[in-house]
């Protein structure tokens, strides 16, 4: 793209140099400017907006330039897969020269197509060269100004010049003086014109160079506006396809048929566009059923593993009912120890043994409430499961239907 800072270095030292030569000629330079310092004043204001206002002309290109180079870099927007980078970026940046462009084409981009006929390229070219144009006129304008500037100053003092030679020639009075006197009179009546001359002289000099200086930097910012522009035309061409158009030929069709033939094209493409979002969408369904089925397998896993848990505990409590009847049985019992009859069992153990049948009591009412809430948890999954299947499908299930499922 273009390099500004070409232009812009090429300036700096040009004013750099010119202001090295001001410098060294400033004490011939101050009593001119002092003939008439304020219009010599107006002459230097005139030359320092326009020297601002051609750097501003170049400086102004870079962001054109730049956004030129991000467009041609970034990838199309008609695809579902850069969905979220077209929302993220919605609107083209603010720019000053390619800003109709830059909304057509961003528009064009995110719907999947960057085709631009010959005529509209061509509108698009000259529009932009028109702004580029007209971004000049002022500077132009200033370069005018200061030449007329110094030409208003010529006339003026050489108007006050006339005025004051006819004052004198008037006054001028040689009968019965002394010389001396005269020459004394007309020294003092010529000053006037002299001062006249000087406005008129010192006016054009500053006039006529500060024309110099804005026709050497409006001839830079041209420069750069004219390979902005010839690099912009190539662009163009390079990142849009030229649509069908109408040529020089006998068998070239008419305009209408022309529009009627890329408003098909353009529908054409919208269509190609939702197909392949809708395939896109599809493949996404796809995705989210084969991880509904793997979670549908996992929990089927967990609920066989839970199953096979409460049937292990309850054949472990099967297995202890008949231990405990029998040790509740041999309580009763009373048995011989050194020809005394006394219990087999003391109180202590008794007490022992019947907290261990409590606790086993609590355990199975435990393990009783927890298979219910097992239970119902896994029908409130399976619930869940069978209505974002449902919603998946595009099919709305009834509680009783999930019941039913369940």
């Amino acid at each position: 793209m273009t390099d500004t800072s070409k232009y812009l270095s090429r300036m700096v030292i040009f004013l750099v140099i010119l202001g090295v030569g001001v410098a060294t000629i400033a004490k011939i330079l101050i009593p001119i400017f002092q003939v008439n310092p304020l219009l010599n004043g107006l002459i230097f204001a005139v030359i320092l907006i326009g020297t601002i206002l051609n750097f501003r002309q170049v400086v102004l290109l870079g962001p054109e330039a730049r956004w030129m180079e991000q467009f041609g870099d970034e990838p199309a927007t008609g695809t579902d897969n850069n969905d979220d980078q077209l929302r993220a970026d919605p609107e083209p940046p603010k720019l000053r020269l390619l800003s109709p462009m830059a909304r057509m084409l961003s528009e064009k981009r995110s719907r999947g197509r960057l085709m631009l006929s010959a005529p509209a390229m061509r509108t698009l070219l000259d529009g932009i060269a028109s702004r580029l144009e007209e971004s000049r006129d002022l500077a132009r304008y200033l370069t005018g100004l200061c030449i007329f500037l110094g030409l208003l100053g010529t006339f003026w003092g050489l108007l006050a010049t006339v005025k004051s030679i006819a004052d004198v020639i008037r006054n001028l009075s040689v009968t019965g003086d002394d010389l001396a006197v005269v020459f004394s009179s007309l020294k003092k009546g010529l000053e006037a014109p002299l001062t006249g001359m000087g406005t008129a002289f010192s006016s054009s000099l500053f006039g006529l160079a500060g024309s110099l200086v804005l026709g050497f930097l409006d001839l830079q910012a041209g420069q750069a506006q004219n390979a902005f522009f010839n690099e912009l035309e190539e662009w163009l061409s390079g990142v849009t396809r030229l649509s069908s158009g109408t040529g020089d030929s006998e068998q070239g069709v008419s305009v209408y048929t022309e529009a009627l033939l890329e408003q098909t094209a353009e529908r054409l493409q919208d269509l190609v566009t939702l197909i392949s979002r809708s395939e896109q969408a599809r493949m996404n369904a796809n995705q989210q059923f084969s991880e509904l089925n793997a979670n549908l397998g996992i929990l089927a896993d967990q609920m066989r593993a839970e199953q096979q848990l409460l049937l292990r505990m309850a054949e472990n409590q099967r297995e202890l009912t008949p231990a405990i009847r029998g040790l509740a049985e041999s309580l009763g019992h009373v048995g011989t120890i050194e020809g005394r009859q006394m219990p087999l069992l003391d109180d202590a153990t008794r007490a022992h043994i019947r907290s261990i049948d409590s606790a086993l009591g609590r355990l199975t009412a435990s393990l009783d409430a927890s298979r219910e809430e097992t239970v119902r948890d896994i029908r409130t999954e399976i619930k869940l499961l069978a209505r974002t299947v449902a919603g998946l499908g595009g099919h709305p299930v009834s509680p009783r239907d999930s019941d039913g499922m369940a």
